[in-house]
Order: structure tokens, then sequence, then C-alpha cells
């Protein structure tokens, strides 16, 4: 019983400044008419401003002048300039104090607004991934290091094509909003092309003139863009980014790197490049390979010697079982033991599982 009335203080508006009032009177009843303690009662009102409606300050001031006055009569005080000298103080806290409460009021309104506003944003941008598009199954995390908001500068996302499987994952250089205003030029001119551009290729270069024509050019972004057909063809660009490990089914686990790797997205005016030509990395999966993609907040986590986190050391073991939301569920809680420390940086991580060719609908041998 008694351990519930630290909560109840803390979740009660008048209970801190009831209590502080209260804690007064006692200490002036105990010490005598010589130590009244008549200017203090006004903590009441200026406690209330932290919390609570204006209401509740004007409230805390009244029972603050009532205890005043009592305390005043009882050390035969009343009247006296000591008193009235206090019940100014009080007054005046009181009205500082419900003004403090009301700007509080309004700003709070105000944020509630803009958060909803951003969580909407959010929800639109960046909408959750499809566990399963045609020949892959897909895990999909993201932590950002803003307590803000639930994203930054980081993305992914994936589409189904009439190739197969279009993906993207990147990220914006720099932090802040403006890196999320980037990260949705980017997202918007992907979610646009992917599902029905011809080659990769063509989705490669939307992107760049997006960010071309809808930024100020001040911020590049890394990423690897690629498309997975039902066969198992994977062809990916690599824009600066950190490779993705992949682990085959027979357990070996490597980078997939390229010698001939891209400038980073925003950067074609300053590169003079503006496709990625025959630089694309080209791979055959086989049934059951996994293909790891992670940002730089996975890569450049440190742990308390200053160490880099060995993604190909510690992740490899982590990929092998399991589904794949699993699988990146426990690769959070491996990177968080492996720092002792919360994320200081946004990181996105995609994992794809190739299933190969999806089963054929059995209407269509039916009508055949």
């Amino acid at each position: 019983m008694g351990s519930r009335w630290p909560e109840a203080i803390a979740d009660s508006p008048s209970a801190l400044p009831l209590a502080t009032m209260l804690g007064t009177a006692v200490v002036d009843a105990s010490t005598g008419p010589e130590y009244n303690l008549l200017p203090v009662y006004a903590a009441g009102p200026a406690i209330a401003s932290a919390r609570g409606p204006v209401r509740n300050v004007a409230v805390m001031g009244a029972v603050a002048i009532l205890l005043c006055l009592f305390f005043a009569w009882k050390a035969d005080r009343f009247g006296e300039l000591r008193m009235t000298v206090a019940l100014a103080a009080i007054a005046y806290v009181t009205v500082a104090s419900t003004y403090a409460a009301w700007s509080r009021l309004r700003i709070e309104r105000r944020l509630v607004d803009v958060r909803d506003v951003v969580r909407t944003l959010e929800d639109v941008l960046f909408a959750p991934v499809p566990p399963t598009i045609g020949p892959v199954r897909i895990g999909a995390s993201y932590v950002s290091s803003s307590r803000a908001t639930r994203v930054g500068g980081d993305l992914y996302d994936a589409e189904p094509c009439p190739a197969g499987v279009r993906l993207v994952i990147a990220d914006v250089q720099g932090k802040g909003l403006e890196t999320v205003r980037h990260a949705s030029v980017v997202l918007t001119a992907f979610r646009a092309a992917a599902p029905e551009a011809g080659e990769l290729a063509d989705v490669d270069r939307d992107i760049e003139t997006a960010l071309e024509r809808k930024t100020d050019g001040q911020r590049f972004v890394t990423g690897i863009l690629a498309q997975i057909s039902p066969n198992g063809s994977l062809l990916a660009y690599n824009h600066g980014h950190p490779p993705p490990l992949l682990l085959t089914c027979d357990d070996e686990a490597v980078f997939v790197e390229t010698e001939h790797q891209l400038p980073p997205f925003g950067l074609a005016a300053l590169t003079g490049i503006t496709g990625p030509g025959d630089s694309g990395i080209r791979l055959a999966l086989r049934v059951g390979d996994r293909l790891f993609f992670y940002t730089d907040g996975l890569s450049e986590a440190r742990d308390a010697d200053g160490l880099f986190y060995p993604v190909r050391e510690r992740v490899a073991p982590l990929l092998r079982e399991g589904l794949p939301e699993d699988v990146l569920d426990r690769i959070r809680a491996d990177v968080a033991a492996f720092t002792g420390k919360p994320p200081n940086d946004d990181s996105a991580l995609l994992l794809i599982e190739f299933r190969g060719p999806p089963p054929a609908d059995p209407r269509q041998h039916a009508s055949g």
C-alpha cells in the first residue's frame, strides 16, 4: 500500500503542490511563531504550473493564501506587514504561474499536433514491407537515434515487378529533419519507378533525377538498388554503400562486393556519371540463400574500446536459423550487447531469403 504513494504523487497534478504546502505547514507549526514561513506557501502554485490545467494553479494559490492567513492568525501576526508581504508574494507567484501554465499548455498542444503530423508522414513514407514478395521472404528493421521521431535518414523498401522483386536500402548523409526529406524523395522515386520500369538501371536514373530536381544538392545518399528474379538472378547497383552479407545455403558467409562501385546518389552532376552502366553486381542465388543488407549505423557501431561492430563474424551465425524478422531481432540484441549503450545513429536492416519461384496457380492449369 505504502509503495503506491510515490506513483500517486507523480500521477496527480495536485499531489506534489499540496504535499509541499502541507510539509511547509508542518514545519511552520513545529517551529513556533518566531519562524513564520508565510511566503514559502507560494511554492504550491509555482510547482502546480509545471503540470495540470490553469485552474489547478489558481486552486493551489487559493490554498496557499488560506494557509498563510491561518498561520498568521495562529502566530498572532494577523494584519501585520509580514503577513501583507507574504500574501502579496503568493498572489504575484500565482499570477505568474498561471501565465506559465497557460503558455505551457499552448506549447504542448502544438507539439501534439506536430507529433501527429510527423507520425502520419512516417506511416505514409515508411510503410511496412510485406513479409513475402514473389521469390523472396523479407525481414525489415529500423531504429532511429532520434527520440523525437521513429525514422531518420536511413530507408528501405521493396516492390514487386515483372522481373521479380526490386528493393532499395539507403542512407542520407547527415542528420536532422532535412535527411528525412531526402529519404522521402528517394522512396517516392523508387516506388514510382520500381513496379513498372523495364530495367533496374531506369529506376537508378529516376532516383538520381528526383534528387537533382527536388533537393538542394547539399547532401548525398549512399545506397544499394537490387533486383531478384524468380530464377535467382541478382542484379545490384552499389552507390558507395556497405556491401551486403551473403549466407549461402551451404553455410558460407561472404560480402557481395564489386570493383566498380558507383558514386552515391545525388553526385551525378559532380561526377558526370548519368547511369549505372555496366557497374552492376551479378550473382546467382540458390534456394535458401540469405542476403543481409544494412546501413552504417550497424557497421560503425562501436564498443567501449572504440572497435567497430564486426558484421561478418557476429551476424553470420545469427543468419542461419529463424524467420527473417526474428533474425533481425537477434541482430539488434547482439549490437546492443556489443556496444553496451543506446544507438547513436540511425540504422536500417533488410534480410532477404531466396525461396525460389512461387508455386504456379492451379487455376491457370485448369484454364489451359
